[in-house]
């Protein structure tokens, strides 16, 4: 089960408004409806907010996003290196200068002790930056990995180096590793889920739409000139993609959707070593358990049964000529930006700017920085929040946290459709979430991992075998709930329902999400709401589905779960009538849990920011009421704009809709909104009462 998150992907077309409402009566004016300023009052600057992101000249209750963003959209272009733009990035931005910083005086201590964070992070970086070794290295320290390919002679063998090049991160053929048991959260237990695709997902290979059959036709080109770079002629590269397009089709054909997938019970298939295979023969998982340093394994979770079933089959089917080949496309693959610059080009040239339509690669500085951050994180992450997050700025948070957990038990409490013995349950799940906030209270301890400066891509294989090792060494051990997903610099969040806990990097811990100088209801609008998010993914249609402890069970009373699926069906439709793009929709069903989680979090915190502000006397701000200020907070932190290409994307992979959807989307179904801007029935912005949801 992945941890839900906020993630950022979003698109911001300024034409789009949200589907399926009813049409406007006369249009209105964002003055007339806000009664934005007045001129009969002082005005009162505030912080948080920056007025001059508005489009006044939209109505509020017509298009929010546009009203909210439209200044800011039309200033703020997708940038040639990115494929989105938005508040996100333009945070992650200010912290790459933080840890630039960071990693700089790490690398100017050349006698750092070996082992210690200001070592490991300044010779990684520095090997990374040092584009002139990599280009004279060549493709040297990727041979033994080929030779190892090129020795394969049967089918055990073949076994053994798919084994050899999971420990050195590939995705070849399939996933496998230790986490949670699902059923039992204190335990790990060893799985094995499908892969082996290079596309982003099964539809590419087998959708028939000219998008899909053009990004195939392309992806086939990119393989072969991939194994051109590694020395092939065109026309045995040529013919080397095509086997690896047929195998990783058919590959696509046994696989599950990502709808299917979101199923916790559907790849939930426990199984002992025996029945697993009996399941799959041709793998001789005793053997293959024994390459993947995990004999201790004596069960697994199966994902996907119906894969392994195909694969199985394939093993005996499919020529080991054609699996040698196989894995060397997925060795260079899952290595291209390690290698020399025709590597890394040939990579973007087709991941980045054919997929998302990102024009330009990034300068070389800040790839090696994001690839230090996600290899060795929490090294880099120590020097960073002592830089940058506060002990205050925790407590602060921590505050908002408890605030929004407060709000949230009231909700269920008061809901007039859940009945009490499930209220009480879900109190309980909810009084039992752990919070992690800013950084790890223990901090990885990376002994063994060995980080030089003399090769980036042996740096990186390194890091992949210690990583693996780490994670098959939790077979039979507890469960380590101090354990972070993210690294500290990260701006995000997100939820783990086995953990049952929801996390918070200090990265995100800032402004315009946080910022202790902005009033109320920018912050509760604004992390407030990021907060609320998370903790309504506990009880989305995927974390409902796990209790307190973070076990897989059904705590719901029958007739309760029949009426929580009408009201999740509801967002399906609502989702799924948004068109971000011409023949392009949102998947509701794809989506359900993050658009789940946007509503319940905006809710809560609106009712948590009443509560803050009860006892005070707050007038108008920037010539906005605290209500609508709230509202606007929640609006600018999503805004974004988003190449074409990278909005299908999004919609076709990843479970957050698209950004204009995720301000719309939720106050459309929210009387605080419609009161707060005076919106109503003719406003495009309104949503009758029958068409709107309302879950926690």
């Amino acid at each position: 089960m992945k941890k839900r998150n906020l993630i950022w992907l979003a698109s911001a077309l300024s034409g789009v408004v949200a589907a399926g409402c009813s049409k406007p009566a006369v249009q209105q004016t964002a003055t007339t409806d806000t009664a934005a300023v007045s001129q009969s009052e002082p005005e009162v600057k505030g912080v948080g907010l920056n007025m001059a992101n508005l489009d006044r000249s939209v109505s509020p209750c017509e298009d929010f996003n546009l009203f909210a963003n439209g200044g800011w959209l039309k200033n703020n272009p997708v940038p040639a290196a990115e494929s989105r733009w938005g508040s996100f990035n333009e945070l992650r931005d200010n912290n790459n200068a933080a840890l630039r910083a960071v990693v700089d005086a790490a690398v100017a201590q050349t006698n750092a002790p070996k082992g210690s964070s200001s070592q490991m992070v300044g010779d990684f970086y520095a090997a990374g930056m040092d584009s002139a070794a990599i280009e004279r290295a060549g493709i040297s320290p990727l041979k033994p990995e080929l030779d190892r390919i090129n020795a394969i002679k049967d089918r055990a063998s073949l076994l053994q180096t798919i084994a050899r090049q999971k420990m050195l991160g590939s995705s070849a053929l399939f996933g496998f590793g230790v986490s949670q048991d699902r059923k039992n959260s204190s335990r790990h237990i060893a799985s094995i889920r499908q892969g082996g695709l290079g596309l982003p997902d099964r539809d590419y290979y087998l959708n028939t739409d000219a998008r899909s059959k053009s990004v195939l036709e392309e992806y086939g080109r990119h393989v072969g000139r991939m194994f051109q770079l590694l020395g092939d002629s065109e026309a045995k590269a040529r013919q080397s993609a095509a086997k690896v397009v047929a195998l990783e089709t058919r590959l696509a054909k046994a696989s599950m959707s990502r709808v299917q997938q979101r199923d916790p019970y559907a790849t939930y298939n426990k199984m002992s070593i025996a029945e697993v295979q009996k399941l799959a023969p041709n793998f001789n998982w005793n053997s293959l358990l024994g390459h993947l340093n995990a004999k201790a394994a004596t069960e697994m979770i199966v994902a996907q049964p119906d894969f392994f079933k195909e694969a199985n089959t394939m093993l005996a089917a499919v020529p080991v000529a054609d699996w040698k080949t196989y894995l060397r496309w997925h060795l260079v693959r899952s290595t291209a930006n390690y290698l020399p610059m025709a590597f890394v080009q040939e990579s973007f040239n087709f991941n980045s700017k054919f997929l998302n339509g990102t024009k330009e690669m990034q300068p070389r500085w800040k790839r090696i920085l994001g690839t230090t951050d996600a290899t060795i994180g929490e090294a880099l992450g120590q020097a960073y929040v002592e830089k940058t997050f506060s002990p205050e700025a925790k407590a602060k948070a921590l505050e908002m946290v408890n605030n929004l957990r407060s709000a949230f038990q009231e909700h269920v409490k008061n809901l007039d459709w859940m009945s009490e013995a499930t209220k009480q349950q879900a109190l309980t799940k909810l009084n039992a979430f752990a919070v992690k906030i800013g950084y790890p209270d223990k901090w990885r301890d990376y002994s063994g991992l060995d980080i030089s400066r003399t090769s980036y891509l042996q740096n990186m294989m390194n890091a992949a075998q210690w990583n693996y090792r780490r994670n098959v060494a939790k077979l039979g051990q507890p469960v380590d709930r101090t354990e972070w997903g993210m690294t500290p610099p990260t701006v995000n969040a997100y939820y783990s329902p086995s953990m049952n806990e929801i996390v918070f990097p200090a990265g995100i811990l800032q402004p315009p999400f946080f910022d202790p100088k902005a009033d109320d209801a920018v912050n509760y609008g604004g992390m407030g709401a990021v907060i609320g998010h998370e903790l309504t993914h506990g009880f989305d249609d995927q974390g409902s589905q796990f209790d307190q402890e973070g076990n897989l069970r059904d705590w719901w009373t029958a007739e309760d779960k029949a009426k929580f699926k009408q009201r999740t069906d509801l967002v399906d439709r609502q989702y799924s009538a948004y068109q971000p793009l011409d023949s392009v929709f949102v998947n509701g069903k794809l989506t359900m849990g993050e658009n789940i989680a946007d509503i319940g979090g905006l809710n809560i915190a609106f009712s948590a920011l009443q509560k803050a502000i009860a006892s005070k006397n707050v007038g108008k701000i920037d010539g906005f009421t605290p209500d609508q200020r709230f509202f606007l907070a929640w609006a600018q932190i999503w805004r974004n704009n988003s190449t074409p290409a990278a909005l299908r994307q999004q919609v076709l992979t990843d479970p957050h809709s698209p950004a204009m959807f995720r301000i719309n989307g939720p106050l459309s179904n929210m009387p605080q909104f419609y009161k707060a801007f005076g919106c109503g029935p003719g406003n495009k912005m309104y949503r009758p009462d029958a068409q709107r949801v309302h879950i926690w």
